[in-house]
């Protein structure tokens, strides 16, 4: 009798076991089968790559220089009477800048008219006198000796009066000079000198300086290995500048000329440009940076740089999504930088697929949902 209840007792506890056992069966079953369920492959973001024209660039040091410079300097002694010029302004060629007070100098030319006006005078009665004893040493009048000496003086009195031409034409030039021109159209810089200074020919210091804007010279220092494989790869002539400020230029510039000597202190050629400097934003002496066309490629191959990896022993690599959407570790070279993309000289080809997002979540080998960049923007776009 205690047995029989003693199993009664025990009966709903066994039960209650054997449910327990039969769920956790259950339970491992679908663990099981959802671990051998297999996983969504992982989308990634991908770029084609294409072939395109491309420019191979660099940027140097460069400073701006004036296309004309000239110094006013004084061509005759004297007390200046006036500027007629104001600091700072746009002046013509012609423009007078200075003016000289001229009262010796116009004396000196009232001299010389009329030292001419006497050697005409003087060759009048020499001719007169030449061509009448010419006549009579015809009929013996005269000796030949003195018609001879007459007609010397008539020679004489004709150089005297190109002397004289001379001397007037002179004086006239130093009257002239008395007003300082500008030589070359610019910008006149501030004066040097103030009315009632003594100036004088040959003096050191410039009276001012005229500087021609417009158009304007950017002379560039490239080292001579860089200069001649431009020259002999690149017929692009373009440059462009960017300012101290980090402004980049609208205008663009054409290459002139590169210097035929190397400097020997630092190994560079000198390369001028010219630019129309219409705003005139460049000034003399201005250091701007100045991008030159290296070498110009019909097609080449850029990848961005976001899936280009470099490696810690310095190699570079990317992952390559092939036909089968598998992910593959391709060994590359690359060579310059463009913008955001790198120069691929060797380990890929047009129509290559390389991962540039979600690398994080993929490795060699394993099969991926490739989505090209820029598809999801537009699917996201024509949806909304």
């Amino acid at each position: 009798m205690e047995r029989a209840f003693n199993l009664s007792r025990r009966w709903p506890l066994l039960l209650v076991s054997s449910l327990l056992l039969a769920l956790a069966g259950c339970q491992d079953s679908s663990e099981q089968q959802n671990a051998g369920a297999q996983q969504p492959p992982a989308q990634v973001e991908v770029v084609t790559l294409t072939e395109q024209p491309v420019d191979i660039t660099d940027t140097y040091a460069a400073r701006v220089s004036a296309y004309r410079t000239a110094e006013i300097r004084p061509q005759v002694d004297g007390i200046i009477l006036k500027r007629a010029f104001e600091e700072g302004s746009q002046v013509e060629a012609g423009d007078l800048l200075y003016q000289i007070d001229p009262a010796v100098y116009e004396a000196e030319l009232a001299s010389a008219k009329a030292q001419l006006a006497v050697a005409q005078a003087n060759a009048q009665s020499s001719k007169l006198l030449a061509e009448r004893y010419g006549k009579l040493v015809e009929s013996s009048a005269v000796s030949r000796q003195e018609a001879d000496n007459a007609a010397a003086s008539w020679k004489q009195a004709q150089a005297q009066i190109q002397s004289a031409r001379a001397a007037v034409q002179s004086a006239q030039i130093n009257l002239d000079y008395t007003r300082i021109t500008a030589p070359i159209s610019g910008i006149i810089s501030r004066s040097n000198i103030t009315e009632g200074a003594l100036v004088s020919v040959g003096q050191s210091e410039a009276l001012a300086t005229v500087r021609q804007f417009s158009p304007a010279y950017v002379d560039i220092r490239q080292p001579a290995t860089t200069a001649l494989k431009m020259k002999r790869d690149s017929n692009d002539r373009s440059v462009h500048l960017t300012l101290e400020d980090g402004t980049r230029l609208d205008e663009v510039g054409t290459l002139k000329f590169s210097e035929r000597s190397v400097d020997e202190g630092t190994g560079t050629v000198n390369v001028r440009a010219l630019f129309d400097n219409n705003d005139s934003l460049l000034l003399p002496g201005m250091f701007v940076r100045a991008t030159v066309v290296l070498k110009h490629l019909d097609n080449a191959l850029l990848a961005p740089q976001e899936g280009i990896i470099r490696q810690p022993n310095g190699s570079v690599t990317t992952l390559v999504v092939n036909a089968d959407n598998v992910v593959e570790t391709r060994p590359v070279e690359v060579g310059n930088a463009i913008g955001a993309q790198w120069l691929v000289t060797s380990g890929l080809q047009p129509g290559d697929r390389i991962v540039v997002a979600g690398l994080q979540k993929i490795q060699p080998g394993a099969e991926v949902a490739p989505q090209e960049r820029g598809a999801a923007a537009a699917q996201n776009g024509n949806g909304q």
